[in-house]
């Protein structure tokens, strides 16, 4: 359906890992046997929409991931290898130098959130088909207060107009370029790819994901990580043996 286009990941695997308190990259730390930047690339190497997969990594740890995370478990599918820079939006605009000259859509998704499942790969490729650009998301649970800077409340928002803003995020290749182009011309820095495009007037489309699409940031979600990763094999393996016996 979508093999008329040309369709690019960047994987943004960049980051400091601050938050996680460990000593290596948290996104070579293991879950369920295998480092947590495997299960996300791996995700997009098994989808047969995604034609090329460019990986984002600090300048001193291209070679690791070369050799260890990329050739050790034969991806086939990541092109490049890049360095990242002093902040994700910069390493993402390297990724997106790095592209394919025929990509025709590009997705942008963390390193760090391995559990993203095909069917919401596919969403977000084809809401970029309908709207141009397309987050991958869901609706928050919490009741959200906007404080001032002594954390005093400032206004409750109307939460059923709340989503979390996950990866991927999802568009046009020639549109995500206008919004860095824009943002750099305006020193403009945003959290997120997605703003970049909603300030050059762009709407976004929110996609429904999965609650269980997290990004691992601190070693409480390590112990969430490692029950998801376990509960998908075992959910996979279940579908496996119930498509062989039809």
């Amino acid at each position: 359906m979508y093999k008329n286009y040309y369709v690019s990941v960047i994987i943004a695997a960049a980051g400091m890992s601050n938050r996680m308190g460990s000593k290596i990259n948290k996104q070579f730390i293991a879950i369920n046997n295998k480092p947590i930047l495997v299960h996300t690339l791996e995700k997009f190497e098994h989808c047969k929409y995604i034609d090329e997969i460019i990986l984002v990594s600090k300048e001193e740890e291209v070679d690791y991931c070369r050799k260890e995370i990329v050739r050790k478990y034969g991806f086939r599918k990541v092109s490049k290898i890049i360095r990242g820079g002093k902040e994700r939006q910069d390493s993402i605009y390297n990724g997106l130098l790095a592209l394919n000259e025929n990509t025709d859509i590009v997705l942008t998704h963390d390193g760090a959130r391995p559990f993203i499942r095909e069917e919401h790969i596919v969403d977000g490729i084809e809401g970029v088909t309908k709207y141009g650009a397309c987050v991958i998301g869901v609706p928050v649970k919490d009741t959200i207060k906007v404080v001032n800077d002594e954390t005093t409340v400032h206004h409750t928002p109307k939460r059923s107009l709340l989503w979390a803003a996950q990866t991927p995020q999802c568009f046009w290749t020639h549109l995500i370029m206008k919004g860095y182009e824009h943002a750099i011309k305006e020193g403009i820095v945003a959290t997120d790819d997605s703003s970049l495009v909603e300030k050059m007037g762009h709407d976004i489309k929110m996609i429904m994901g999965s609650y269980d699409n997290i990004k691992i940031t601190t070693p409480e979600d390590l112990i969430i990580a490692e029950s998801l990763s376990k509960d998908m094999d075992s959910l996979l393996s279940r579908r496996e043996i119930f498509y062989r016996s039809r």
